[in-house]
């Protein structure tokens, strides 16, 4: 048996197997364009990172600290709090196309007599998720919760990531 025929059925193996089959499968939701997947397949061997709640920065410095003013309305307080995630991913070498799940949780805007806000919700998500420069889409969860730690907090994200 010569070197070259020993290696000839792993070769066989590698050539069959898929290239993307150790990648994340992100299965999309039939007949519908809402940018979130409705499954997500994490292969063996990929590190999950799961990041804790995110609350919005302070949005209007000149507003009372306390205040709903402060922290902005439901889309601010998204984009503050998914460019918060978003800089905390960098710092872990990982980016917001490595998202795979995502729990949203929306307190009632009182200026929307007291119902979530998922108009402003989506507004702010569809600047991190299903654009051109980043069009992986996580599984996601968003529910209305009674209250958050500050009362002026109108969203708390958390979101899993897979290393690459």
């Amino acid at each position: 048996m010569t070197r070259t025929s020993r290696f000839l059925p792993i070769l066989a193996l590698l050539a069959t197997t898929p290239a993307f089959a150790a990648d994340v499968v992100r299965h999309k939701i039939p007949n519908s364009t809402f940018p979130i997947s409705a499954a997500v397949e994490i292969p063996a061997g990929k590190t999950l990172v799961f990041l804790s709640g995110a609350v919005a920065p302070v949005a209007d410095a000149s507003a009372p600290k306390d205040s709903p003013q402060a922290y902005g309305d439901t889309k601010t307080q998204t984009v503050g709090v998914l460019t918060s995630i978003e800089k905390q991913l960098k710092g872990m070498g990982l980016t917001m196309g490595d998202v795979v799940k995502m729990q949203a949780f929306l307190v009632g805007d009182p200026a929307k007599g007291g119902k979530m806000d998922f108009t402003g919700f989506m507004a702010g998500y569809t600047q991190f998720f299903g654009t051109a420069a980043q069009p992986n889409l996580p599984s996601r969860s968003a529910v209305q919760v009674a209250a958050l730690a500050n009362p002026s907090f109108l969203v708390e994200i958390e979101v899993t990531a897979v290393r690459p």
